[in-house]
């Protein structure tokens, strides 16, 4: 069985922790261990069952990816969307990109989110070995969720005639609902969430998505067809894709066919889709509050408050989500906490950086963070990995100091190329070819201090790139 990993979602429902650059499947949120990514990359680690994962992902977070699976010494086969289409024409690749990899049609692909909390593993085990039975009889296997609540922001499939032990087929797909419909499903057993996960073979797929999609169909054909492999990546060209329709697996495919079929899973699941869900996630204490970072709370219950570098006070408030981060805050009535994915709406339009970058933001060779930024200046926190380097590069509208925290740094600057020690600075003028390397076998640390008139990250000339970013 193949793993497909989609990580193409921005997460915006989590902002201001979760943005675009680096959206929610890519950050430690609240008490986890790792990221959402790297817990569903550990879910098809056993190789008894389940071959190399295919991952399918933004090119902009391709390096986020490469980084996560590094750390858990995984090999991926890479498949890089310019943008999004949606989860049919992604998993269209995938199966095509499985078919050519294994030779074998019938394959299994067991397809997850990358978001998604599942805190019974064994259970989920359990319940893909009943899928995959299905599935090799020629059903596209979904798994529903027991409605536990009355929840407007998911779909929901109902329960049909038994197929198996624990295989039934589905009766109807049910788009979201209103909360008096919702309130109704939340108490007939034959109702579940629907959990966006499945199991069918790569033939199975591609036949039905043949069937009721015939164009999206031939325009996959023809993206794959093109894939660019460079290095680690497979790149989707973009003038091509462009042209492909946009569809979920769910409305293209699931909605239509006679051949689905679903088991019920009972294992802890969470999209973490909202702050109202982080919530429910986590510890409280005696009044309700899920209270993360440097917090104070006077008469506060029911409510989720997080610090992540200043002080936050509360007073006398209930049902309320308050999320500080080094740039944004954001205030919202927890039980309305879905409409979040309006502020970021408006600040889209605004053009606003709050959205797109988080202040730490990972790069081929390491991450930087941005510690303050003002009219004129930006204060950076730079972290290159041994044997990492930034492209030769140059800047039209500012300069830069450095100073080395720790580790060694080998700089070149024009014709210039020197070592740096913890504690040794160097001045980049405006203009100037310049390039930081880190040549030993431990982090460097480097405070990067800008100053211009323009400091985004768009203001780089490069003319030597060892990731290919050129």
């Amino acid at each position: 069985m193949i793993p497909v990993i989609i990580s193409g979602g921005p997460g915006s429902r989590l902002w201001p922790v979760s943005r675009s650059a680096r959206p929610k499947q890519f950050t430690k949120l609240p008490s986890m261990s790792q990221t959402l990514f790297k817990e569903t990359i550990g879910r098809v680690s056993d190789k008894k069952i389940f071959d190399d994962p295919i991952v399918i992902c933004n090119v902009e977070h391709r390096f986020l990816v490469a980084e996560q699976l590094r750390e858990l010494d995984v090999a991926s086969q890479l498949i890089l969307e310019p943008f999004g289409k949606s989860t049919a024409p992604a998993v269209a690749l995938a199966a095509m990109t499985a078919i050519e990899k294994t030779n074998f049609k019938d394959k299994l692909l067991l397809v997850l989110p990358s978001d998604h909390q599942i805190l019974d593993k064994c259970a989920l085990d359990l319940a893909i070995k009943h899928a995959a039975d299905l599935a090799m009889n020629g059903k596209l296997v979904t798994f529903g969720i027991a409605a536990r609540t009355p929840e407007t922001g998911f779909g929901y499939l109902q329960k049909g005639v038994p197929l198996s032990e624990q295989g039934f087929e589905v009766e109807k797909f049910i788009e979201k609902p209103d909360k008096r419909d919702a309130e109704k499903y939340a108490l007939d057993d034959n109702f579940f969430w629907n959990s966006g996960m499945f199991v069918f073979s790569s033939d199975t797929y591609l036949s039905e998505l043949a069937r009721f999609a015939p164009l999206m169909t031939s325009a996959c054909h023809k993206v794959f067809a093109s894939l660019e492999q460079t290095d680690d990546f497979k790149h989707i060209d973009a003038g091509i894709f462009e042209g492909c329709p946009a569809g979920s697996i769910d409305y293209t495919i699931m909605e239509k066919t006679e051949l689905a079929a679903m088991v019920p899973l009972d294992a802890g699941w969470s999209d973490l889709g909202s702050w109202q869900a982080l919530w429910e996630a986590q510890k409280k204490d005696e009044n309700n509050n899920a209270v993360i970072g440097d917090v104070v709370l006077e008469n506060v219950c029911n409510s989720y408050v997080q610090s992540s570098r200043r002080l936050v006070g509360v007073v006398g408030l209930e049902n309320v989500v308050i999320v500080e981060t080094s740039d944004a805050v954001l205030v919202a009535d927890k039980s309305n906490a879905q409409a979040v994915k309006k502020i970021v709406d408006v600040l889209s339009k605004k053009n606003r950086n709050e959205v797109k970058a988080s202040q730490k933001e990972t790069r081929p060779w390491g991450s930087f963070e941005t510690l303050f930024s003002g009219d004129g200046y930006k204060v950076k926190r730079i972290e290159v990995m041994p044997g990492g380097a930034l492209s030769l590069q140059s800047h039209k509208y500012r300069e830069e100091h450095w100073t080395v925290l720790s580790g060694s740094a080998w700089v070149e600057c024009e014709t210039e190329q020197f070592s740096l020690d913890c504690n040794e600075s160097t001045f980049i003028p405006k203009g100037s070819k310049h390039r930081l390397s880190n040549n030993i076998d431990e982090p460097l640390m480097v405070i990067e201090v800008q100053v211009g008139e323009y400091l985004e990250e768009d203001d780089i000339e490069r003319f030597e790139d060892a990731y290919g970013r050129i």
